[in-house]
């Protein structure tokens, strides 16, 4: 009987290692867009597509953002990128993006973006989950 305690007592201890163990893991996992894809689609088609297409193989003024979160900035081997976009060192993902989209030009000088900006965070996050379904 001591033995069986013993043994639930281990195997609790061990799922509790490994409960905090995942969660120390998935901490430095930057969080999915919070927004709304179907509203952010609308933004993208407001804001954005006149200069950008959702679609693979489409640049038009800017690239496509056809997959663009986990994309490394300046890489897309179809557009012809500034120097600053080439040299910005960073992957697109949620906190990339959003950060970005505040105000593209101040964010990395230079860039050929002529666009102002999304400064309200609701809006930035929809057009990120927008963009994250473009797969």
């Amino acid at each position: 009987m001591m033995r069986t305690a013993m043994c639930k007592s281990f195997r609790a201890a061990k799922a509790l290692t490994l409960c905090l163990a995942l969660e120390g893991l998935l901490a430095g996992t930057p969080a999915l867009a919070a927004g709304d894809a179907a509203a952010g689609k609308v933004l993208f088609s407001q804001k954005c597509s006149i200069c950008h297409a959702p679609v693979e193989g489409q640049n038009k003024i800017g690239p496509s953002l056809w997959q663009v979160v986990g994309r490394k900035a300046g890489t897309l081997p179809t557009y012809t990128y500034s120097e600053a976009m080439k040299n910005a060192n960073r992957v697109w993902d949620d906190a990339t993006l959003d950060d970005y989209l505040i105000a593209p030009r101040q964010k990395i000088p230079g860039v050929k973006m002529i666009f102002a900006g999304l400064p309200n965070e609701p809006d930035r996050q929809n057009v990120i989950a927008y963009l994250s379904s473009l797969k």
